[in-house]
């Protein structure tokens, strides 16, 4: 059976509990229609897909079944019947009267699986919006990284910068694309989320705000949020084709965000403006100077992920927007990642500011991390200069996956709604109903991995959009959408057995 990266469900630290106000925030809007059973089966697959995707840690101690009714406002019996299901399916251990907490089926847990935890439990992954790696590129460039190790091992190989030649080539890559950029302003890091992490640690305390996208990428949210930070959303507007037959623009508003700005003061924005995650909308020349005005005007400092830059389909993004604020180039920081490009199991990212900025995030490094790897490093050296000939496959490649689910959902799901971004890795769809969570949790029995759309989001929206990403082979898009299909039927109210199996062999 193949399978896509894995994910590390987090344990709890012995005797951990989780209190009924903050697991009732964990579930969210976790009721499913009327038709679609009895309500502590909608239950059962919410804390499920909480244990699944990691929101819940596992060995922790959920709420007696008294708490977590008052907390939700239905019956203990309601509790109880949950709890009961969830411990025959094995994701909680315990007695029933008693304390139980969180856990995996015997067949999914870490000693099982290589010292990891898969999700779902078997089948077909659209969670992960990566592609699996251009393998003979990815494979000489590391054999040419080994090759060139020698010299390095006379050191510590630890360095809170990089190495000198992949910041220069970083930086090489910001003056082609027009940016003038020196070594001095790259960071190397350890993937683009370990790069918000450090950004988060120097200029974020806990309960500051941090103004976010509405939606956006799920990592941020989760990120900032364990901080101990408030994200501060503004609103993404995504639009399907027919609203936009009928004059509805899609995207950014600047005078919108200008106005958060000012009102909540927050110490960081982070926004994704080039094929946007989930929405894979590009902001204009026009919204992007507009915005620059925003940023030089209320002076927030503003991250730009670029990790999506080069995943685009008919025409690239415009220049950095770092251009545009050169009166005042320390208010903005941008975000870079091979991930995404190349492959996501090299994790290699990197931070392009001002030199004064490279050397604050610098010295709160230490209290995170040593330093990126030297092999990884190299090799993504070497995949720099050879960006020119591995891109554009990657491009069409997607390109073409991109097509084939917009095709397999008008064919099998012709209510379903694809919105018009045209960048990214997945496609953002509005289903006829609000009812994601709950069909994330369904298709989770039937081994099959969605993040439902309230992960990208505040206060429980977007329940009637899904990220569906398109980077697996066709094969198993197709599978993937039939599944889709069966899981939806459930939650409608139709006939769709939930009798999990494996379709990818």
């Amino acid at each position: 059976m193949s399978r896509t990266g894995p994910v590390l469900i987090p344990a709890a630290a012995p005797g951990a509990h989780v209190d009924a106000a903050t697991l009732a925030r964990h579930l969210g809007n976790w009721r499913t229609s009327p038709d679609a059973g009895p309500v502590y089966h909608a239950l059962a697959d919410a804390i499920r897909l909480s244990v699944l995707d990691g929101r819940l840690p596992l060995g922790a101690q959920l709420p007696s079944e008294r708490t977590l009714s008052a907390a939700l406002r239905v019956s203990r019996t309601t509790v109880t019947s949950a709890y009961s299901e969830l411990r025959e399916s094995g994701h909680l251990v315990g007695r029933q009267g008693a304390r139980s907490v969180t856990a995996l089926p015997r067949a999914n847990r870490p000693e099982h699986r290589g010292g990891f935890t898969p999700a779902p439990t078997a089948g077909i992954d659209l969670a992960n919006a990566s592609m699996a790696a251009p393998e003979g590129v990815i494979f000489e460039a590391y054999r040419e990284a080994v090759d060139s190790l020698c010299p390095y091992l006379a050191g510590i190989g630890l360095d809170h910068y990089g190495l000198p030649q992949l910041r220069e080539a970083v930086a090489q890559h910001y003056r082609e694309r027009g940016l003038p950029t020196s070594p001095e302003q790259i960071m190397i890091t350890s993937g683009a989320q370990h790069a918000l992490a450090l950004l988060l640690a120097t200029y974020v305390a806990p309960l500051d705000r941090v103004l976010v996208e509405h939606p956006t990428y799920l990592g941020l949210l989760e990120a900032v949020r364990r901080h101990g930070a408030k994200p501060v959303p503004v609103g993404v507007r995504s639009v399907t084709a027919r609203e936009e037959r009928l004059g509805v623009e899609a995207g950014w508003e600047p005078s919108a965000i200008e106005i958060a700005m000012r009102q909540t003061a927050p110490n960081l924005a982070v926004m994704i403006i080039d094929n946007h995650n989930p929405t894979g909308l590009t902001m204009p020349l026009e919204h992007r100077k507009a915005l620059a005005d925003a940023v030089l005007r209320t002076r927030t400092l503003t991250v730009i992920d670029e990790s999506l830059l080069d995943i685009w389909h008919g025409a690239p993004p415009p220049s950095p927007f770092a251009s545009l604020t050169a009166e005042r180039p320390e208010l903005v920081i941008t975000l870079g990642s091979m991930s995404k490009s190349f492959w996501g199991g090299l994790r290699l990212g990197w931070i392009r500011a001002e030199a004064e900025v490279i050397r604050r995030v610098a010295a709160t490094r230490p209290t995170i991390d040593l330093g990126t790897p030297i092999v990884e490093q190299l090799t993504a050296t070497s995949l720099l200069g050879k960006a020119d000939q591995v891109l554009p496959a990657r491009q069409a490649l997607i390109a073409e996956r991109r097509t084939f689910l917009a095709a397999e959902l008008a064919r099998v799901l012709p209510d379903w709604e694809p919105t018009t971004g045209k960048g990214g890795l997945s496609l953002w769809v509005q289903l006829p109903k609000p009812m994601s969570s709950a069909l994330a949790a369904a298709a989770a029995r039937l081994g099959l991995a969605l993040v439902a759309g309230p992960r990208f989001g505040t206060g429980g929206a977007f329940e009637r959009h899904l990220r569906i990403p398109h980077t697996q082979p066709e094969p198993v898009l197709a599978q993937g959408v039939e599944l889709l299909e069966r899981a939806w039927r459930s939650v409608t109210g139709g006939s769709g057995e939930l009798t999990p199996h494996t379709l990818v062999s």
